[in-house]
């Protein structure tokens, strides 16, 4: 996590948040080779940067390998200050699964030993099953951990 910064020219700087969103963050981290549930963060939440602002209105659909591949101003092109540099968080602890765990009680079913099984989680009086789309290991310790 932290501020985006891209290359170009020979220089660094920094992506203007003007239509900044969880797509544009989800090409980042994809971009990064890194996984978990992309968000975008403005207002220069991870401090401003220094430099030139080199990108403005990325506008991606979420799809893409790059940013070079999303719709955006033209490079050196935006009306910006730092205080809007954008951010991403590629936490892969902040996803679904975390927010359905803070909703429930969970519990393990259906294993050969009370540490292994089918997670399940109790809300609004029944237990159900996690579907297992975008379950990864970081998934895995988090329940761990909370049991």
């Amino acid at each position: 996590e932290g501020r985006v910064e891209v290359y170009h020219n020979g220089k660094w700087g920094t992506i203007c948040d003007d239509q900044w969103d969880d797509r544009d963050a989800e090409v980042v981290c994809r971009q990064l080779g890194l996984s978990g549930n992309p968000k975008a963060l403005s207002w220069a939440h991870y401090g401003q940067g220094s430099g030139p602002i080199l990108l403005d209105e990325v506008d991606c659909s979420g799809n893409e390998l790059s940013l070079d591949q999303c719709k955006k101003g033209d490079w050196g092109q935006q009306n910006c200050d730092h205080i809007e540099d954008a951010g991403v968080s590629c936490d892969p602890f902040t996803g679904t699964v975390l927010q359905l765990y803070a909703k429930g009680t969970i519990r393990l079913a259906g294993g050969h030993s009370p540490s292994e099984g089918r997670v399940e989680i109790y809300y609004n009086g029944d237990w159900g099953t996690v579907c297992d789309d975008g379950w990864t290991d970081f998934s895995a310790q988090v329940v761990c951990r909370q049991l």
